[in-house]
């Protein structure tokens, strides 16, 4: 086989052999971070994946923008950094491994925390990081000679200074306050891992006796409070009314008898007591509930005096003042919940449910049935309790006022803007930030404990004991949450806390953050907040918020709805480079993307569009380009086609600069499938001068550096086929073509792909054979046009189909007009159609689009549909509009034609 031979391309485009055979070469070639010590940095780390994971749509999404982001950069000569690896993934990874012991007969708790942990690493090493190898796959050009993971000993090292060092500066201290609870895990969540679920339950009301004999005005001896929660009513403390709910005034600063318990609680008042809703009165139980705990607090109850009725599992146990009796102790919640309101009812302080039956009569419920918004811990799978425990918090209002003002000032770019009100609103009023987890893995709390309880914290267990004295320590046994280190992340990947590290000092700031704007507030904002605090500096300069990938109806994808996409179905089945095309063509700022299947398979026809268009240059002696520059050209259709890529290099720059991947996707699009392959491809066959080849292969090759960052695999097939190279496509040299657009050589070609259009539509439109010949009349063209039309008879003979276009007056008789620039040509129709019909035809035609359009017009324009309709069913009418409106425009058109 000679050289010439192996580099011809195959007649079928094949993604699955070219992907594998490339990303093993840019890898084990280090061609995703080349040596380029004097360049500019450009900096992205990507969000850590869990370790446990496995790629799904959303990483898709979010790594394919990353990933043309950083070959761009690379392609303009970058120092191009992407800083890659995993979260060790607390509460995930510990499942994960204790279901695997299970499954064996075994469990966590057989084995010392050293044991376990072991085992944790264990599993890592055989199964943990699956998600590495699915991000090759998808293309991503991560530096992976520096995978990181965040338990490595350099990441760890820097997690527990960050503790150490805020705890010292009094921005880490531990608490009293309630959290997530899951009974399940047996550990705090944060918000990010409680999921709302919508559950049928009930709305119960009772009667709280009135103490000391006092009334209400109307003379009633009790108050009725209503719940979700009958069983916390056992640590109840407190019933709060509106102050200026006129029912109540009264009786604020009295007391009630709560039954079971006959606990003494206080009527007190407070703006969480809404008069409009249910009875205006609201049991107060600050230990389970986190409005409630607020109110509390405003009512003059200290956290530690709050009382916890339940334990770690979810039970009962006894409060601190001991009135809970003895029965309902060791109760599960839910059981709890079926004897307090047993209880009640056969004291007569439940307060029935009234409906009517078919008849008319009034039927007693205990409770009222209602759709009840409930927190579910999204890994372990139940209820989730609000618990009041000792945790360890960041003092998170302290720490988000520098990124505070890096937004207000662009020091940190949101993109889109709309997000910065979002930012702000929850910045501005942030929470305490709880950090501890009660889990074996994870980053072990360097904080020791001294038989009285004072807290000694420190790097190391030596530091602790020097702090300590001769007094006995015991470590804190919880870990940090997850989101506590890989908040980290863009320092402390690149050598912190070592603050001569060269990567450090080279690539912090990071240029770019790319993140779904569901982690805004649990990733990207602590980010910020850890970055500027320990770095005084942003962490990033930009932050570009994408939206979720939705399925094909718009509905979020769930696995109990059965909708969702498998991104390495979509690579097996049309290959990693459509599925990438597809996420940038169709990511929007500010929107979501909806999943299309079919528009996945398009795109991957676009390459094999490509593809082909590759080998018929190859076939017809056009080949690798040795010039950065376009040679010199002579032809219209050389210069034309040489300004259609400067024009397509600045739409694509400005495109990135401004992050509009739709933008980008859309430029490079139109100029493959339409300049390229529909027009310049047709101009020049039959006409493979030198300069044309010349012209040719420089295009092709434009093309390949422009789409690469999109489509990676194959245009480095096509580049590493079309000739010899100083290098691979990834590494080569971004568009610099050094010339302008020609504005005559524009004009002359454009009016050419008019003229060549219009004919071809209207051929269709009459029903005439697209190969059939017609002639053409122009009487009194202006001076361009004539020349136009002179110098490119061989274009409008082959591809125009006109034998002629005579500088005449047309023939009496049945003709069409086709425009074409400042032309009006007049196309003779005798004989070849009976045009009174075609008319009669197009005209009821016309007719019937017309109607459905103003129908459908109508329809979009009454808010009654557009409220009440079901979205799939409103952006069908909305397409069905849009047909409809073009059919009419096309229609009219033609009829306009034929005079």
């Amino acid at each position: 086989m000679t050289e010439e031979t192996a580099n011809m391309l195959d007649k079928t485009f094949d993604p699955a052999g070219i992907e594998a055979k490339w990303y093993g070469h840019w890898e084990a070639n280090n061609l995703f971070r080349p040596e380029r010590p004097d360049a500019a940095p450009f900096t992205i780390v990507n969000p850590p994946p869990n370790v446990t994971g496995s790629l799904h749509i959303g990483h898709a999404l979010d790594n394919t923008l990353q990933d043309i982001v950083i070959r761009y950069e690379r392609l303009r000569g970058k120092d191009a950094l992407w800083v890659v690896g995993t979260d060790h993934a607390g509460i995930a990874t510990q499942m994960v491994v204790e279901r695997q012991m299970e499954a064996k007969g075994d469990k966590r708790t057989n084995y010392t925390r050293e044991g376990f942990i072991d085992k944790v690493w264990e599993w890592k090493a055989e199964s943990g990081g699956t998600i590495t190898g699915q991000l090759r796959r998808l293309g991503c050009s991560m530096d992976w000679s520096r995978e990181q993971f965040t338990m490595d000993p350099h990441f760890t090292k820097a997690v527990v200074k960050v503790f150490v060092d805020l705890y010292n500066q009094g921005l880490i201290y531990r608490d009293k306050r309630l959290v997530n609870w899951d009974p399940k895990l047996k550990t705090a969540i944060s918000d990010l891992e409680v999921e709302t679920r919508e559950v049928q339950g009930h709305f119960w009301r009772f009667r709280y006796p009135l103490a000391d004999g006092v009334t209400l005005a109307d003379g009633r001896d009790h108050i009725v409070v209503a719940t979700t929660r009958p069983e916390t009513m056992l640590a109840d403390m407190a019933v709060a009314v509106h102050p200026e709910d006129d029912r109540y005034k009264s009786v604020i600063g009295k007391f009630v008898k709560l039954p079971i318990t006959g606990r003494l609680i206080s009527i007190v008042a407070d703006e969480h007591a809404d008069p409009a809703l249910g009875t205006g009165a609201v049991k107060i139980t600050p230990g389970h509930d986190f409005n409630d705990f607020e109110v509390g607090k405003r009512a003059g109850i200290a956290a530690n005096q709050m009382l916890n009725m339940l334990d770690a599992d979810a039970h009962v146990v006894q409060v601190a003042d001991g009135l809970i009796p003895h029965e309902f102790i060791g109760m599960e919640r839910f059981d709890a919940r079926k004897a307090v309101v047993a209880r009640l009812k056969a004291e007569g302080l439940l307060v029935p449910h009234i409906t009517k039956n078919k008849e008319g009569e009034e039927v007693e419920h205990d409770a009222e049935p209602r759709v009840i918004q409930t927190p579910y811990g999204d890994r372990g799978g139940v209820v989730i309790e609000p618990w009041l425990t000792d945790q360890w918090y960041v003092n998170a209002a302290v720490l988000a006022q520098k990124p505070i003002k890096a937004v207000r000032s662009g020091a940190i770019e949101i993109v889109p803007k709309s997000w910065e009100k979002t930012f702000f609103n929850w910045m501005e009023n942030i929470q305490p930030w709880c950090v501890s987890r009660q889990l074996w893995w994870g980053h072990r709390i360097p904080a020791w404990y001294a038989e009285d309880g004072q807290v000694f914290v420190a790097e190391t267990e030596e530091e602790a004991q020097a702090l300590a004295g001769n007094k006995a320590l015991t470590r804190d046994s919880d870990v940090l949450d997850t989101w506590f280190s890989s908040a980290l992340w863009p320092f402390a990947t690149l050598g912190w806390p070592d603050e001569d590290a060269p990567l450090l000092k080279k690539h912090y700031p990071n240029d770019l953050l790319v993140s779904g704007f569901d982690i805004l507030f649990f990733w990207d904002a602590r980010m910020a907040m850890q970055g500027m605090h320990f770095m005084k500096e942003v962490p990033w300069k930009k932050l570009y918020l994408h939206g979720l990938v939705r399925a094909a109806d718009g509905a979020k994808m769930s696995k109990s709805k059965g909708n969702v996409v498998d991104p390495l179905g979509l690579i097996d089945q049309y290959g990693a480079d459509a599925l990438r095309f597809f996420m940038a063509a169709m990511e929007s700022q500010g929107r979501d993307v909806k999943m299309d299947e079919k528009r996945v398979e398009g795109y991957r026809n676009f390459a094999t569009k490509l593809w082909n268009a590759a080998r018929f240059c190859q076939s017809n002696g056009i080949t690798a380009s040795t010039s950065v520059a376009a040679p010199v050209a002579t032809s219209a259709v050389n210069k034309w086609i040489i300004g259609e890529v400067v024009e397509t290099v600045a739409a694509l720059d400005k495109a990135m600069a401004e992050l509009r991947f739709d933008a980008a996707a859309s430029a490079i699009y139109q100029f493959v499938w339409n300049a390229f392959c529909d027009w310049y491809i047709e101009l020049i066959k039959g006409s493979f001068d030198e300069e044309t080849k010349a012209v040719a292969g420089w295009v092709l090759d434009q093309i390949l550096v422009m789409l690469h960052p999109f489509m990676p695999f194959v245009t480095e097939e096509l580049w590493s086929k079309l000739g010899a190279r100083e290098s691979e496509l990834i590494v080569a040299a971004w568009p610099a073509p050094q010339a302008e657009v020609d504005a005559e050589a524009k004009r002359e070609v454009e009016w050419l792909i008019a003229l060549i259009g219009n004919l071809r539509g209207a051929k269709v439109e009459l029903g005439l054979a697209p190969g059939s010949r017609l002639t053409a009349y122009l009487p009194d063209p202006s001076e361009a046009t004539r020349g136009i039309i002179t110098r490119n008879p061989v274009a409008i003979d082959r591809l125009a189909r006109l034998d002629a276009i005579h500088f005449a007056p047309a023939p009496a008789g049945a003709a069409m007009q086709v425009g074409a620039g400042d032309a009006n040509i007049i196309v003779p129709l005798e004989g070849l159609i009976d045009v009174a019909a075609e008319k009669a035809r197009l005209a009821k035609a016309l007719a019937t689009s017309e109607k459905e359009r103003d129908s459908l017009d109508k329809r979009l324009s009454n808010p009654a549909f557009v409220e009440k309709a079901k979205p799939e069913a409103i952006d069908k009418a909305r397409a069905d509009h849009a047909h409809h409106s073009a059919e009419a425009t096309r229609l009219a058109a033609a009829l306009a034609r034929l005079g």
